[in-house]
């Protein structure tokens, strides 16, 4: 486990309407979810991007929802109940990735790691559990917030990225984040 992780206290401030006008879900996410798809949240806390995720991917889409908190899990869960879409997450409490994610190889269309990577204690391991739970050219965008990570410390995330058999396709703008869209090498040769 990190040493800095989110409290469960904070995840009530970024559910804040008000955080909506800065990072609005659809408009940082529409680009690259389509009905249907098989989406990973990881880091999801109290479902933020969970449920606009749901909502974006139609009745026949999947959202997976991965937090180490189970209290964070349990408010995400009442919330999509709620907004009615409750059927299409899928909620999984996790430690370590490897143990979390290991049935989902191949399954993986997008996947979304928003302000969590500076948290977990091994970046690499979880590119590389990532890399093989997303189809050939899946695409995963990684947001870090400005105030937590550096320039140089996200370069650094972002090169391990790309050690795990992604590349670097696009670097949108994300409000108050360093942002970067990966997509997993089109091959199916890498091993992880």
């Amino acid at each position: 486990m990190a040493e800095h992780v989110c409290p469960v206290w904070a995840g009530y401030f970024l559910l804040s309407p008000l955080r909506k006008l800065i990072q609005n879900p659809q408009t940082i996410l529409s680009p690259y979810i389509r009905e249907g798809m098989t989406v990973l949240d990881y880091g999801c806390a109290m479902g933020f991007f969970s449920i606009p995720l749901a909502r974006m991917a139609g009745a026949g889409g999947k959202i997976i929802c991965v937090d180490i908190q189970e209290k964070m899990l349990g408010i995400l869960e009442k919330r999509a109940r709620k907004a009615g879409v409750a059927a299409r997450i899928e909620t999984r409490l996790c430690n370590l990735p490897a143990s979390c994610l290991h049935d989902l190889a191949g399954k993986i269309d997008f996947a979304l790691a928003f302000a969590v990577v500076h948290e977990v204690p091994d970046p690499s391991g979880l590119f590389a559990v990532l890399s093989t739970a997303m189809k050939p050219s899946g695409r995963l965008l990684v947001a870090e917030p400005k105030g937590h990570v550096s320039e140089k410390e996200f370069d650094s995330t972002v090169g391990k990225a790309r050690e795990q058999g992604f590349t670097v396709t696009e670097t949108p703008r994300v409000p108050r984040c360093r942002a970067v869209l990966l997509e997993k090498e089109g091959k199916d040769c890498l091993n992880h």
